[in-house]
């Protein structure tokens, strides 16, 4: 008996470690821009339904993380986060078990302006590699332990591209073994390099958009592997393959601010702006190896600024300028509106939707069609300029980035 109990215990703490490198497993990993899949949603199961009225339990919090808008990858035991210290644009391994710094690499020199400085995305996490794009334009690939550097390159120099005006938002995607940035270069709108050499496999020339702040997201569209984003002029689909362009949509994209990361489903995608646009819904078929979008609807009841949207059940959540809006996916009609917390970010997990509001507010919110059903906020501090970063919800805990400060909340129900 005592045999065969050890056998299970042995048997479990081998599962738990298998994924990490021989590391304790904290709980599902978050590696990337919005997740696993890039769509903000979480697995996670067994978390609070309601919130006391202080907000969930604070587990640790850290305040000279560094000026930025990016929000965190985690993988096993370790966070990942991109930030300004002094003048180098920074990225840095974090305990998970209590937010200390276990390394720091500086990539190059930071930037600034009106909207604060510092760097805007995010690092993605590929085995034990981490790839990182600074708010210059310096494109990294680190190792995951100790922060050595094992290829850099910048894109904007190496693609004849320029920075945009609120600076280079992107959160690199890591596609087989290509990773996939926007430089806004003529002829290359879009590149793929080798992800583990750095060097260019293809440059998309037929596309030579300026940059938006949007990340790309990857899907298979009937044996067509298709990258989409949002540039500054269009969303567009591009073959993974070998960077041809296959469509273009500019109705959907403004001329100030395109930031909102495409939603992909059943061979659909929606794209969203703010700045008085909205969103469409395309239908997308293969046909010789392309891909070719038509128009399903247009809305004006989805203008998305910066906090993304999530598609649950059939239903898309994201604020319409500063109102919290859910829509029917399939044909756009809008189920129901509300202020919620006030206009922000917000993620998916376990039946709720998880808002940061720009303006320093937490919110736990139901996602259901049925209504609006808030089931608790909290204030966090200000930090003097708007919260941006999305929040991350991973292995029972709710991560907050602002600015500086990065804190974990324990969300698991009692």
């Amino acid at each position: 008996m005592v045999k065969r109990r050890f056998v299970v215990i042995l048997i479990f703490a081998l599962a738990m470690t298998a994924t990490t490198g021989g590391r304790l497993l904290f709980g599902a990993d978050w590696p990337q821009w919005r997740g696993p899949e890039r769509t903000g949603l979480s697995k996670e199961s067994g978390l609070m339904k309601q919130w006391p009225a202080s907000g969930p339990p604070r587990v640790w919090l850290i305040a000279n993380l560094g000026a930025g808008y990016g929000s965190i990858s985690i993988q096993g035991d370790r966070i990942f986060v991109q930030s300004l210290i002094g003048r180098q644009s920074t990225v840095a391994s974090l305990n998970r078990a209590d937010g200390k710094i276990i390394w720091s690499r500086a990539l190059g020199p930071g930037v600034n302006n009106d909207r604060g400085p510092g760097p805007r995305g995010t690092p993605t996490v590929d085995g034990d590699r981490l790839y990182v794009l600074t708010e210059n334009g310096d494109l990294a690939c680190l190792r995951t332990q100790d922060g050595s550097v094992l290829w850099q390159r910048n894109i904007l120099r190496d693609f004849n591209g320029r920075n945009i005006p609120w600076l280079i938002s992107e959160s690199p995607l890591v596609d087989g073994n290509q990773v996939i940035v926007a430089p806004g270069g003529r002829g290359a709108g879009v590149v793929a390099l080798d992800k583990m050499s750095g060097e260019t496999i293809w440059t998309s020339k037929q596309l030579s958009d300026e940059a938006g702040y949007a990340s790309m997201v990857a899907a298979d569209i009937q044996g067509v592997r298709t990258l989409m984003t949002l540039t500054a002029q269009a969303g567009v689909g591009i073959r993974a393959s070998d960077g041809q362009l296959m469509w273009k949509y500019p109705g959907v994209a403004n001329r100030t601010a395109n930031i909102t990361t495409p939603i992909f489903h059943d061979n659909k995608v929606f794209y969203s702006s703010a700045y008085g646009t909205g969103g469409v819904l395309l239908g997308l078929a293969a046909q010789a190896g392309e891909v070719k979008a038509q128009e399903i609807y247009f809305t004006r009841e989805m203008q998305n600024h910066h906090g993304g949207v999530v598609l649950v059940d059939g239903h898309l959540y994201g604020f319409n300028n500063s109102i919290l809006t859910c829509l029917e996916f399939a044909s756009g009609k809008r189920m129901w509106r509300d202020r919620s917390v006030g206009k922000g970010s917000l993620t998916y997990a376990d039946g709720n939707l998880y808002i940061l509001s720009e303006d320093n507010v937490v919110g736990l919110a139901e996602a259901t069609p049925a209504g609006y059903k808030e089931k608790g906020r909290f204030q966090i501090a200000d930090q003097g300029l708007p919260s941006w970063a999305h929040p991350v919800v991973s292995g029972g805990k709710l991560y907050i980035r602002n600015q500086n400060t990065l804190a974990s909340y324990d969300i698991r129900a009692r």
